[in-house]
């Protein structure tokens, strides 16, 4: 099995970038966990702070027959972002939506997500272990 991990805009600073909401553990760690709880599924992690490649790696991954699923954490671009919506919208894979923090718990203008109602599930403040969860969702999807 396959699953590709993609981060928007930010998120190359995790660990570092406000750890009081999203925690102190780094990307890399986060990825090294995934692959430890499942050394037998290969993943491939992308991350951009720019709105067209991720739009791109939505495309490209989507429609790509060796993948299972999709993990996006869209960062910022979750909120803004309707190009991303209908990559998302047109994607041939299942596409979890992962946010860190508990949008529904933030700034007003984070609260809205365009994304949710294209996702096949969405986790939603479970710190950085929302990525492992949705691993496990794409994972019972195909069983």
């Amino acid at each position: 099995m396959r699953i590709a991990i993609i981060n928007g805009p930010n998120l190359n600073l995790l660990g570092r970038r406000e750890p009081s909401i999203y925690g102190t553990k780094s990307m890399e760690q986060v990825l090294l966990d995934i692959q430890r709880a499942y050394p037998d599924l290969h993943f491939e992690y992308r991350q951009s702070n720019h709105e067209g490649d991720l739009i791109d790696f939505v495309q490209e991954i989507g429609y790509h027959p060796a993948f299972q699923g999709i993990v996006l954490n869209a960062g910022g671009y979750t909120h803004t972002s309707v190009a991303l919506r209908d990559a998302v919208a047109c994607c041939c894979l299942p596409v979890v939506e992962v946010h860190i923090s508990d949008i529904t718990q933030r700034e007003a203008f984070r609260r809205v997500s365009l994304l949710t109602d294209v996702c096949a599930h969405t986790i939603i403040g479970h710190g950085t272990d929302g990525y492992q969860e949705a691993v496990q969702w794409i994972i019972n999807q195909h069983q």
